[in-house]
């Protein structure tokens, strides 16, 4: 029987890529809640800081790495860091990602669009992972890494071509990846996160007022996700309520994926019609705000 100690990380130390806040903030904090030593890799040092703060002023153990991932000599001092504040390292999260404003038909993009996300949304998952992983084979005891990537690395999405494929390829690094350490009792999995309320996506405020009680409709849950709700399924990934997954993706989607283009009515009806158009992806209409720019 699971005791409530199957969700400890006590006596573990997690770095955690863009820690300082959305996703990475929550996680950070999760994880020291549930007594992880954290390591919160952030690039922006306010940010780091506020999040170490906010976990020491509950009683917890957390470091700031002032990083970015994009660079590998800066994952090397990353690493270093850990071990030099707690001399293992037994939980990896790569969070960091973002579209970078790119959102361009396919044509009108170029090199220096594909390196960018190519840099921010996969190699940085390299670096990192290429960086950690050493230390945790060495430590010989096991250890988890979980990548974040997007649910729309499982579906199409207009105008961000390039960010799909490289969030998609997160998919087959943590596949292939698994079984590799597996036999090292590493656990390797990934979350795929639909529209949540982040620092980079205010999702919230983006929705005019009067279609905020559409909200309700869009996802067979009700509401966009929260990150807090991303945090829940890191711990699970990181914690022995999931000592026998490995090479899976979590679709943190609020039934999005399993709708397959359906939305509920508020009379209860379904339909696979949208109940939005204006301002929507493609639309021959839409401002500056929306649509696929040229």
């Amino acid at each position: 029987m699971l005791d409530r100690s199957a969700t400890s990380l006590d006596g573990k130390v997690a770095i955690v890529t863009g820690g300082g806040g959305g996703i990475g903030r929550a996680i950070s904090e999760t994880f020291a809640a549930h007594g992880a030593k954290v390591v919160v890799a952030e690039r922006h040092a306010e940010r780091a800081a506020e999040t170490v703060a906010a976990i020491e002023g509950r009683g917890h153990a957390a470091v700031a790495s002032v990083v970015d991932v994009q660079r590998r000599d800066e994952v090397e001092s990353m690493v270093a860091t850990a071990l030099d504040a707690y001399g293992r390292i037994d939980i990896l999260v790569n969070n960091v990602g973002d579209f970078l404003g790119i959102t361009h038909r396919f044509i009108k993009t170029d090199e220096d669009d594909w390196e960018a996300l190519y840099n921010i949304n996969l190699k940085h998952v390299f670096h990192c992972t290429k960086a950690a992983v050493p230390q945790m084979i060495e430590q010989g005891d096991g250890g988890s890494i979980i990548n974040v990537s997007t649910i729309e690395a499982f579906r199409g999405i207009p105008g961000n071509v390039a960010y799909s494929a490289f969030n998609t390829a997160i998919t087959g690094f943590t596949r292939s990846l698994a079984l590799e350490l597996g036999p090292e009792k590493i656990r390797v999995n990934a979350i795929a996160p639909e529209t949540t309320d982040t620092l980079q996506v205010p999702v919230s405020q983006w929705i005019p007022p009067e279609n905020r009680d559409r909200i309700p409709y869009l996802t067979p849950l009700g509401r966009y996700g929260t990150v807090d709700d991303a945090a829940g399924c890191a711990l699970f990934l990181a914690s022995e309520l999931s000592a026998w997954v490995t090479g899976t993706t979590v679709h943190m989607d609020g039934g999005a994926l399993a709708a397959g283009g359906f939305y509920r009515l508020p009379s209860g009806a379904w339909t696979n019609n949208p109940l939005v158009d204006a301002g929507a992806i493609g639309a021959p209409d839409a401002g500056p705000d929306g649509g696929i720019g040229d």
